[in-house]
């Protein structure tokens, strides 16, 4: 098969790779869209000693099983594998299981290739209304549907009376903001210092953009961090009211940002929020099949050929979509 392969810093190749196996439990998916995530991009700058070159990279992904359980059907892909018996998947929380495997990170290649062999019970199955691309988009916006449900958790009030901030306009930000508004926020603000970003967000009613070099609200119920550096978590810090919730997602990098005197003095909440359960992936799958995340027309499609011209593009600021999704 075809794979585009991160085989050094920066550099991706369009090669020959070898076709995936399939397991007793697998099946085997002809890839139809697999979206670049900001953990791609870090892997790709060499700044993820998880994912070591050479490896496929790509977890966001949608297609068609070709063979194996479910042939025929067009699907979403839940990248993350469990056990499905550790404490932690007997719990409900299997993205916390002790020998979680994702795909893009070994011993698992990714989805920017054209096929794919992954256990059938990480499958979703997509209506014929909803594209493949579209499909694509479920992985990072349950990252939004796993954050907020444990946000609204930890709110001392019910989020439909919650100001919220989110931080960040890519897909991981403005998906939790189309979430926030799906589960009936009071309040939905976004920072986001790129205007044509911005502008993209503009269009999904019910948010209001905001540049955070000029102002960010204050006394905020809840705040989610799409973006994860240490200038976003100061940010959020000051944004929270005494007794607020910040939800972590971004994975920007390790340093400080948060200021944990004010967490202590005012009893701010920090949770730290990795991928999402099973069960809120099929959440969030049903919810763009319901049109309740919107049009989703926001990503911008590009060929797997011209993959590392996307991520060259991407890292020089050069693309404005949220999302870039490549097509093999």
């Amino acid at each position: 098969m075809k794979a585009l392969v991160y085989t050094a810093v920066k550099q991706l190749d369009l090669r020959d790779a070898p076709d995936p196996v399939p397991g007793p439990e697998d099946a085997l998916i002809r890839i139809e869209a697999a979206g670049i995530c900001g953990s791609d991009m870090h892997a790709w700058a060499g700044h993820d000693e998880r994912r070591p070159a050479p490896l496929i990279l790509g977890h966001e992904v949608a297609g068609t099983v070709i063979a194996g359980p479910m042939a025929g059907q067009r699907v979403a892909i839940n990248p993350l594998v469990t056990c499905g018996t550790c404490r932690f998947c007997r719990a409900g929380r299997d993205n916390l299981c002790t020998t979680r495997q994702i795909i893009s990170m070994p011993p698992r290649e990714g989805g920017f290739a054209e096929y794919l062999a992954i256990p059938a019970r990480n499958l979703v199955a997509i209506p014929d209304s909803i594209s493949s691309q579209q499909a694509s988009l479920a992985e990072p916006l349950a990252c939004g549907w796993h954050a907020v449900r444990l946000g609204a958790a930890a709110l001392d009030l019910p989020l439909d009376q919650a100001r919220c901030l989110v931080i960040g306009g890519g897909a991981i930000g403005l998906g939790a903001a189309l979430v926030l508004r799906a589960m009936g926020a009071g309040y939905i603000s976004l920072s986001e210092p790129s205007p044509p970003r911005r502008a993209i967000a503009a269009t999904q009613d019910g948010i209001e953009t905001l540049d955070p070099s000029v102002a960010l609200p204050k006394d905020v119920d809840l705040v989610i961090d799409g973006v994860g550096y240490g200038a976003t978590r100061s940010a959020a810090s000051t944004a929270l009211r005494p007794g607020g919730v910040l939800v972590h997602i971004g994975l920007g990098d390790a340093g400080p940002g948060l200021d944990i005197r004010r967490a202590t003095l005012q009893e701010l909440s920090f949770i730290g929020t990795y991928t999402y359960t099973a069960a809120d992936f099929r959440e969030a799958a049903a919810a763009i099949f319901d049109g309740k995340l919107g049009a989703l027309d926001w990503a911008q499609a590009v060929p797997l050929a011209d993959g590392a011209n996307a991520f060259a593009r991407i890292a020089a600021g050069q693309v404005a979509a949220p999302k870039v999704t490549l097509i093999p």
